[in-house]
């Protein structure tokens, strides 16, 4: 994996190749190498690794996606911060199954890195509701949930919402 500034490097001088082939009358190798530039820019802002990852999940392989997530030994200088955003809730994602102190800290570098998408953030900020209820911190569990509620627009986590008021009650 590159560093991501290296990334934008690889598509600079490719795009510079490509106007060089314009420039020499080779129209079809100037395109191609344009549409090539294309593929070092996408991978800058979304990470290799963390797509497989989410490949992974969706078929339910916890340890591969977390293979995958540990090809990236340094998020800070290889992802931008929004990659680092799912970095983190991936990894929350996969230690919310074992560990759920620790899955706190990675949901809450999450949220403050930022995430792209509504569900992703609802889906953190509902374990991080589960986790304070776990420690008995009730209030805070009440406004996650809150919080939940909003970002939850398409009604996908009702019944995950409605499971953990009814065990607060049982708090």
């Amino acid at each position: 994996m590159f560093h991501r500034n290296i990334k934008l490097v690889l598509t600079g001088l490719i795009f510079i190749a490509a106007i060089w082939q314009f420039t020499d009358s080779n129209i079809g190798n100037g395109i191609f190498l344009i549409l090539l530039s294309l593929i070092p820019l996408f991978l800058y802002f979304k990470n290799e690794y963390i797509l497989l990852a989410f490949l992974k999940l969706r078929k339910q392989d916890f340890t591969g996606a977390k293979a995958w997530l540990d090809k990236i030994k340094n998020p800070e200088t290889a992802l931008v911060q929004k990659q680092q955003g799912y970095y983190n809730y991936l990894n929350g994602i996969m230690l919310s199954q074992t560990n759920l102190i620790q899955a706190e800290k990675y949901f809450k570098k999450a949220i403050e890195l930022g995430l792209n998408m509504d569900m992703d953030l609802a889906v953190a900020k509902l374990n991080l509701a589960g986790v304070a209820m776990s420690r008995r911190r009730k209030l805070e569990a009440t406004n996650l949930i809150a919080e939940v509620k909003k970002l939850d627009k398409q009604g996908m986590l009702k019944d995950q919402i409605k499971m953990m008021k009814d065990q607060m009650k049982k708090i």
